[in-house]
Parts: structure tokens; sequence; C-alpha cells
């Protein structure tokens, strides 16, 4: 006589087992959050403007600017960093990168030149006591200054700043701000980092981009895109040209994107992408994969996705940003500035900032992989070489 029991128990056993196969040889959707800055701890009152960078050798490195007595844009504001060891799981404690006392560093825009292993990280500052429309109105104790500093030992120490405004800054701009994201290294070589600033007497803000070819050794003016720009990310297509997305000032609550086919000298017009909705605000823009290595090109976006800063959001792009049909809620309440980073691992890292009542709470990384990003429609495949 047969045992039901036994056999629905034997049952049981067995889909359980052919669940644990299953998984075995899928990774799975994974999705995984950590707060690694937060607001009123650490000796500060806020942590704003996060920067993240996957270095060559695996390493990697948070940065966001430390705001010592207030959330204010203006004050007392140094740049902090981790580094993670094991694709951000774990995390070194929290180290001051840059301090200039009362007054304000910032806008971390850090890249790495692939051939010499260096990585550069740009930075804008300011006297603290002058706020950004003192700077607008050429009014105030000073400007904004662009500095430079850079470390060849994966990011354990970095050389003293060095102020590069002269080389990068005209003298009728008053407002300027590197990234704040990361740049990017071209196939040719040329490090590109996105920038925006804006002209005396003018209210409008411009996009644009500075360079260097000979390694991160000398920096160069590039090309400036149409007015009413702003914070700004860049990537290399395909096809070789460049794309700039940027925040909009032109009242459409949508991002604006341009083309440069000379490595960021010079600009087409702007275009508003239809399916990229923003509240007026930074955003990433980053190559997840290129096909030759992987089989499909793959581009990641992150930002607000909503008129009001909230609804973190990242996307995918199988079409070089012509549109984006994958997209996932990263965090439902208030949020605002983002950076992504491709992980050693090949899964996708977000360092954003938000919190449950407003957006300055603290700054997480969210980690996760692409059968989450797109419900498992997608899998990361190496191609043999």
């Amino acid at each position: 006589m047969i045992n039901l029991r036994v056999l629905h128990v034997g049952l049981f056993v067995c889909v359980l087992l052919a669940i644990a196969c299953s998984a075995s040889r899928s990774p799975g959707a994974l999705l995984e959050q950590v707060e690694l800055f937060k607001m009123r701890e650490g000796g500060y009152d806020t942590y704003r403007i996060p920067a993240l960078l996957t270095t060559s050798k695996g390493t990697l490195l948070a940065f966001c600017e430390a705001r010592k007595h207030s959330a204010s844009d203006t004050g007392d504001i140094d740049l902090v960093y981790r580094r993670s060891f094991d694709s951000g799981k774990t995390w070194t404690d929290q180290q001051i990168l840059a301090d200039h006392g009362p007054d304000t560093i910032g806008n971390p825009s850090p890249v790495e030149d692939r051939k010499t292993g260096t990585i550069w990280l740009l930075l804008t500052g300011n006297p603290g006591k002058t706020s950004e429309r003192e700077i607008l109105a050429s009014q105030g104790e000073g400007t904004r200054t662009v500095w430079l500093t850079h470390s060849r030992d994966d990011g354990a120490s970095w050389a003293p700043l060095v102020e590069i405004t002269a080389a990068v800054k005209r003298p009728e701009w008053t407002w300027y701000a590197t990234g704040p994201v990361n740049g990017v290294q071209l196939k040719s070589g040329r490090l590109v980092i996105p920038c925006d600033h804006a002209e005396k007497g003018a209210p409008s803000i411009y996009s644009h981009v500075i360079y260097s070819d000979n390694h991160g050794q000398d920096w160069k003016m590039g090309g400036t895109v149409a007015k009413d720009t702003d914070e700004s990310t860049v990537v290399e297509l395909a096809d070789g040209s460049l794309m700039i997305n940027m925040r909009s000032n032109h009242g459409r609550n949508r991002r604006a994107v341009a083309r440069s086919r000379d490595g960021g000298l010079t600009w087409s017009d702007i275009r508003f992408d239809s399916d990229l909705i923003e509240p007026v605000c930074q955003a990433s823009l980053l190559r997840f994969t290129a096909i030759h290595r992987f089989g499909k090109n793959r581009l990641l976006f992150s930002n607000p996705a909503d008129t009001q800063r909230a609804k973190m959001t990242a996307r995918m792009s199988y079409d070089e940003g012509e549109t984006w049909p994958v997209s996932k809620l990263l965090h439902e309440g208030p949020s605002a500035y983002s950076s992504l980073a491709v992980l050693p691992d090949h899964t996708i890292g977000c360092l954003y900032e938000g919190g449950s009542g407003q957006r300055r709470e603290w700054i997480r990384l969210a980690r996760f992989n692409v059968e989450w990003l797109s419900n498992g429609a997608d899998s990361v495949q190496v191609k043999k070489p």
C-alpha cells in the first residue's frame, strides 16, 4: 500500500532540489542596498554629491561631499571617500580626501587612465562664505576654482591638490562645476570630464567638457553645448562618437542630449529624450557592455524619474541610448543625485542620495544585476576571445 504522506514529502523534496539546481545554473535576480554615508554621522551634518568608480584592479571607490554644519551648498564642505575590495559588500572607514578649511571643495569627477593605472579626480571649490547666487552675479569674496588630484596606488593615497582653473575656465565664466559624476576614457586614450559653467552677465548655464590627451598631465577646454543645459554625463558610443546627457533648464522635465564626432571639441544641437523624465536634477550615464565582448551593446542610466526629486530609477538601452526599454525602481521615496559603475563581477553599482522623509538622509549603494533589472529577460554572457 502506498504511503501518501511519504509520497508527498518525497515530491516536495524533489521540487526543492529542482529549484536548487536551477538556482545553481543561474545567478538569479540580485538587489542589495547598503548605506555608506548617513546624515549627522562621522562629524558632518549632511553628505551629498556622490561619485562612484571601479578601478582596473577591481577596487570600488565611493566619493561624496561632507557638509560640516548644514545641508547647504555653501559653507565648510570637504571631500570624503570609502573603498571596497569585494564589489561593494564591505567598505573601509570614511577618509577625508580634500579639506579647504572653512571653504567648499567638492563636485567629484573621477576617471582612470587604463594605460597608466592612474586615477584622476577633478574637483571644484569656492570660498565658504560665497554662495552660488553671488558667484553667478560676480559678487562676494571669490569665484569657482578647478582642482586636480591623482592616485597611483588604487585610491589608497592621493597627491596634493593642484589648481588648474586657468587651463579650463575662461575669464568671463563665473559659476563652474566638474561632473559631478564619473569621467570617461575614449578608445583614443583621451580623458573626458563633463562640466558646466555660466557666463558673466548671462543667466543661462551651459554644459561643456574638458579633456586630456597626455594621460592627465594637462587639461584643456572642449566644446560647449547649447544654453540652458547644466550638470552632464558623457559616454562613448559604439561608432566612436560621444553622447552628452544633460540636466535641462528648458522647462520640459526631459533630459537634453547632444552628440560629438570629434572627441568633445564640438557638439550638435540638443534634442530632448522623451523616455528620460527628470525633475531638473543630476543623472548618470555609463556603458555597461560592448558587443565585441558581451554580445550586446548596453548603456545604463540612473536618475530620479519623476517631476519631483523622487523615484530613483535605473534604466538600460540596447540601441546606444536611442530608447530605454528596460527600467526598474531602486527607491520609491525622495532621491536626487546618483553615480553608476560596473562592478568586477559584472553586477551594477548605483551610489545615490535618498531618504524616507527627505532626499538628503543618506547616500546608499544599490548593487544589482541584469537579471534583476530586466526581470529575468537578460543576462550577461562573456564571449570567448
